[in-house]
């Protein structure tokens, strides 16, 4: 689940892995309620996959099916989860200055 790959979850009940090359849209990769989803977010953590909980968003990329891209109307929604994946891991684009504190 490493590569490119981000787990929105925070929500006990789902959790979602999108899988971003950079170039196109993310897509779902894997998704799943209850126990799965609990799996799936130690798997993360052990793998050391960002985690970005977000409940409500979880619930809406659970309704898209495996392997799909992203829609539209979620780009702006899943630019805040790769930024934030970003940032944990100390990327920045080229020329970036980070606001200060």
């Amino acid at each position: 689940m490493k590569r490119g790959n981000r787990t929105v979850g925070g929500h006990s009940d789902i959790a979602v892995a999108l899988r971003y090359d950079g170039k196109n849209a993310p897509r779902v990769t894997a998704k799943g309620e209850h126990q799965l989803a609990d799996r799936m977010v130690e798997a993360a953590e052990q793998a050391g996959v960002p985690l970005y909980p977000d409940p409500e968003l979880a619930m809406i990329l659970s309704q898209i099916p495996l392997g799909d891209e992203i829609p539209d109307n979620l780009y702006k929604a899943i630019a805040e989860v790769i930024a934030f994946a970003y940032i944990l891991a100390g990327k920045f684009p080229e020329g970036f200055t980070p606001p200060d504190s």
